[in-house]
C-alpha cells in the first residue's frame, strides 16, 4: 500500500492511495496563496496600480519592466494571477480510478486533474459539496474573466532570473507549474464526473475496496471517508470539526479500528479560539460603525460567513446597528445564502428542528426580508445606486488579488476611518495587504478556524486509537515562528508518518488475509475430521475462480464423457486422470512412545541427539537417520527401501490422517 503526496499545503491536501487494485485519489486542493506574488485586478481604472513603478534589479541587469512591479518596497507579478497545481509528474493521473472529496475548499484543482490528463475515473462528493463547490469555482472563474489581462507574464520564471529576485518572488517554489485560472467549460465537464454520496453510504470499487463518507463537522455537506477491504480499514480525516457551529456534527466513533489513519486540514491557527474572534469581529465592527467609517470583510461566498452573519444577527440590536447597511457581493450571493437554507439534512440538530416549525434554519433569511442585508452580484449595476454609507461589506477574494474587495480597498484604504476585517486563515493578511502600502485604514485580525487544534486531535486519536497515523510534516515540529511550543504540534507513539509534496510513502501494513466464499455443492461435500475438542478440518480440492476482486472456490468440473466414435482412439486424445488428493497429516510424533515402537521391531540401538527443531535418531546398526520436526518428519536411507517403507509406517501410526 503506497500514499503519494501531490501537495505541500496542510490544509489543501491532495494525495494518491494505492490500495489493493484501486487508485484513489483523496481530495484536490488549489493552492491559491500563490496569487500573493501577483498584482490586484481592479475592476475599475486604477491609477495608484497603473503609476506603479517597473523593478530593475541593483545592478540594472534585469530590466523586466511589463511583468514586476514595486510598491512599498515589495515586486509584484504584473500578470493574470496564477495557482500552484498539485504535482503531476509523480504519477500518471489517467490511472486514478476514483477522487474522494472531503470538502468544498478542497476541490478547487478538479478541472485541472479531470481535464486534458486522460482521467476516466469517478469524483464522489455529497450534494452539498458539489453545490457549493461549483459556487467556489464559477466565482473564481468570473473574477478572472471579467477582468483580462492581455500579457501573461513568463520571463521571471527562468530559474537565472528568478535567483535574482528579491524575496518572497527569489523562493516561490514550482513556478513553472503555476497555471491560470480554468474556463467555466472546464468547470462543468469536471463536475459532470461527480457522483453524489450520503453519509455512511457505502460505495463498493471494482469489489476491492468500500468507501464511505461520514460528517467531519466542518462545513455544509464535508466529509470524512472510510476506505476498507475485508480485512484492512484506512480512515481518511480531513478538515474535521469538534465545536457547535451549522453543520451536522462530527462522527468519531466510526473511525475505530483503523489500520492506518491519514490526518490533514487541521486548524491554521492553533492559538485563536473562533469564540474570542468572533467576539473581537463584533466589537470591532461596532466602533468603526459608531466612529462613522465602513467595514470591509474579505470573505469565501460560503462557509465562516453564514456564522457571521448568525453572530451580527444576535449582537445588531444590542449594539444600536439596526440602521447600518449590510452588503453580500458576489456573482454567487444569491445562489450561497438560499442554498444554505435548504440544505436541512447537512445542519446540526438544532437547525433542523427549525425546518419543521417552519422556519429558516438560518436567520440571514430574516436580515434579508427586513432590507438589514442586501446581496448584489457585483459592484456594477443596482449596488452603485442604492449605496449608502458608512455600511458593511462582505465580499471576495480574501487573497484582496481579485473581486470586488480590490475596488473597495482602493476606495477606503486612504480613510483611517474605515476598517478591514480579516476572518479567513488562508492568507498572511500582512502579504495580502502589501500592494495596497501604504494604507490609512485600521486593519484588524480575527482569523475564524473551526478545525480540530491540536489538544482536540490528539484526545481524538486516543479514542479511536489507530495502528498508524499519517500526516503533513508541518504537524510533527512546532510552528517555526514558536519553536518552544511543542503542544502545537503532534506528539504520538509511534511517531506519526510524515509526508511533503512529492513524497511516496509505503504505508505500515502488509495484507495477510483475502476473503474467498466457497460454493454451497462444494461446502457439502466436505467431510470434517476432528483434530481436537472443538476443531475440525477439512480438506478441500477445489478450483479458485477470480473474478472483480472476489475470490471463489468452486467443486473441480468432472471430465466430459468422450463421445462414441468408430475410430481408434489415439491416447494422446484421452482425458489425463485426476488423481485422487494424498491425505493430509497432522499430529505430533512422541519420542518416547516412537522408542518403544522401534525396540518392539527390533531396533534397539538408537543415538537420539536434540536440536532446536526436534530430534535426529540415528540408528547406527541400519546407519540410518530419521529427523523428528515440529512441522515435518524426515527418514535418511541409503539403498533400503524396506527398511524405509517399515519406519515411514511407523511414523503414520502416531499422526492423524486428514
Amino acid at each position: 500500500m503506497k500514499l503519494y503526496c501531490l501537495s505541500g499545503h496542510p490544509t489543501l491536501p491532495c494525495n494518491v492511495l494505492k490500495f489493493k487494485s484501486t487508485t484513489i485519489m483523496l481530495d484536490c486542493g488549489l493552492d491559491t496563496t500563490s496569487v500573493l506574488n501577483f498584482l490586484p485586478l481592479p475592476l475599475v481604472h486604477s491609477p495608484r496600480l497603473s503609476k506603479l513603478p517597473s523593478w530593475v534589479s541593483k545592478d540594472g541587469t534585469i530590466n523586466l519592466e511589463k511583468e514586476l512591479k514595486e510598491c512599498a518596497g515589495r515586486v509584484f507579478v504584473d500578470s493574470q494571477p496564477e495557482f500552484c497545481l498539485p504535482e503531476k509528474e509523480l504519477l500518471d493521473l489517467s490511472t486514478i480510478d476514483v477522487i474522494l472529496i472531503s470538502n468544498y475548499h478542497c476541490m478547487m484543482a478538479l478541472p485541472y486533474i479531470t481535464e486534458h490528463t486522460g482521467f476516466t475515473g469517478t469524483v464522489y462528493a455529497t450534494e452539498p459539496t458539489l453545490t457549493i463547490g461549483r459556487l467556489f469555482m464559477e466565482e473564481l472563474v468570473n473574477f478572472m474573466e471579467r477582468v483580462p489581462k492581455a500579457q501573461s507574464a513568463t520571463c521571471w520564471k527562468n530559474k537565472e532570473i528568478q535567483r535574482m529576485l528579491p524575496g518572497p518572488l527569489k523562493d516561490a517554489v514550482d513556478v513553472y507549474t503555476w497555471k491560470r485560472s480554468y474556463s467555466m467549460q472546464e468547470v462543468n465537464s469536471a463536475l459532470s464526473k461527480v457522483q453524489l454520496v450520503g453519509y455512511s453510504q457505502k460505495v463498493e470499487l471494482f469489489g476491492a475496496v468500500q468507501v464511505s463518507p461520514l460528517s467531519s463537522g466542518y462545513s455544509l455537506g464535508s466529509s470524512n471517508w472510510i476506505i476498507q477491504s475485508h480485512h484492512e480499514k484506512v480512515s481518511y480525516v480531513s478538515g474535521s470539526s469538534l465545536l457547535t457551529t451549522h453543520p451536522q456534527p462530527m462522527d468519531q466513533s466510526s473511525l475505530k479500528n483503523s489500520d492506518v489513519l491519514i490526518l490533514t486540514g487541521l486548524t491554521q491557527m492553533p492559538t485563536a479560539n473562533p469564540d474570542g474572534m468572533l467576539g473581537e469581529f463584533c466589537s470591532n465592527l461596532a466602533m468603526t460603525i459608531r466612529a462613522g467609517g465602513n467595514v470591509l470583510v474579505p470573505c469565501y461566498s460560503s462557509g465562516v460567513i453564514y456564522d457571521l452573519l448568525e453572530c451580527l444577527y444576535q449582537f445588531i440590536d444590542s449594539a444600536n446597528l439596526g440602521t447600518t447597511p449590510f452588503y453580500f457581493i458576489s456573482p454567487v450571493a444569491n445562489s450561497s445564502l438560499e442554498f444554505s437554507q435548504i440544505f436541512a439534512e447537512w445542519l446540526c440538530h438544532n437547525k433542523q428542528s427549525k425546518v419543521y416549525l417552519p422556519e429558516p434554519p438560518f436567520p440571514h433569511a430574516e436580515l434579508i426580508q427586513t432590507n438589514k442585508l442586501k446581496h448584489y452580484p457585483s459592484i456594477h449595476g443596482d449596488f452603485s445606486s442604492e449605496f449608502r454609507q458608512p455600511c458593511v461589506v462582505f465580499t471576495g477574494h480574501p487573497s484582496l488579488r481579485f473581486g470586488d474587495v480590490v475596488h473597495f480597498m482602493e476606495l477606503w484604504g486612504k480613510s483611517s476611518l474605515n476598517t478591514i476585517i480579516f476572518t479567513e486563515p488562508d492568507f498572511s493578511y500582512l502579504d495580502a495587504l502589501a500592494p495596497y502600502q501604504p494604507l490609512a485604514m485600521k486593519c484588524v485580525y480575527c482569523p475564524i478556524d473551526t478545525r480540530l487544534n491540536f489538544h482536540q486531535v490528539s484526545k481524538l486519536l486516543k479514542e479511536v486509537q489507530p495502528l498508524h497515523v499519517v500526516c503533513p510534516e508541518q504537524y510533527t515540529q512546532p510552528p517555526l515562528t514558536q519553536s518552544h511550543r511543542s503542544d502545537l504540534m503532534l506528539e504520538l507513539q509511534p511517531p506519526p508518518m510524515p509526508y511533503r509534496r512529492c513524497s511516496v510513502l509505503n504505508l505500515p501494513f502488509r495484507r495477510s488475509y483475502e476473503r474467498v466464499y466457497i460454493m454451497p455443492e462444494l461446502a457439502n461435500s466436505l467431510v470434517p475430521s476432528e483434530i481436537k475438542p472443538g476443531v475440525s478440518l477439512a480438506t478441500v480440492s477445489a478450483v479458485l475462480h477470480s473474478k472483480d476482486n472476489k475470490h471463489t472456490l468452486q467443486s473441480v468440473p468432472k471430465p466430459p464423457p468422450a463421445p462414441p466414435s468408430k475410430k481408434r482412439k489415439r491416447v494422446l486424445d484421452e482425458p489425463p486422470l485426476v488423481l485422487a488428493p494424498k491425505p493430509l497429516l497432522s499430529g505430533a510424533v512422541p519420542l518416547e512412545a516412537f522408542l518403544a515402537t522401534l525396540q518392539k521391531q527390533g531396533i534397539t540401538e538408537v543415538k537420539v541427539e536434540e536440536t532446536a527443531d526436534g530430534h535426529i535418531l540415528h540408528l547406527q546398526a541400519e546407519d540410518t537417520l530419521i529427523q523428528l520436526e515440529e512441522d515435518g518428519t524426515h527418514i535418511v536411507c541409503d539403498n533400503n527401501e524396506p527398511l524405509r517403507t517399515t519406519l515411514r509406517d511407523l511414523v503414520l501410526r502416531f499422526l492423524q490422517k486428514l
